[in-house]
């Protein structure tokens, strides 16, 4: 059994809560550097947030970003360069494996 499965439901969701709350927090970490780097990102978890908790799309993403998406991608999301998209693109190929 995977010791993650043996965690305590609280446990879990306080640790998720202060994972987000830092994402929130460092606003300075893109979105595709996330991907680039982890192959998930802000959206994969408003996603998986929306799959688990029969959210819709827009309801889990102000859920994860602690406002409408369309505001934060306005306030803090900057254009990716062609080398970010590229670490992405590398990176998400590795999720499949």
């Amino acid at each position: 059994m995977d010791p993650l499965d043996a965690l305590d439901d609280s446990a879990a969701a306080a640790a998720f809560r202060r994972l987000i709350r830092h994402l929130r927090h460092r606003s300075d970490a893109q979105n595709v550097d996330l991907m680039g780097l982890a192959g998930f990102c802000r959206n994969c978890l408003s996603d998986w947030t929306a799959e688990a908790g029969g959210l819709s799309k827009d309801q889990a993403r102000e859920a994860i970003y602690g406002m409408p998406y369309a505001e934060w991608k306005r306030d803090h999301q900057l254009e990716a360069t062609p080398e970010q998209l590229a670490r992405m693109e590398e990176s998400v190929r590795r999720n499949a494996a």
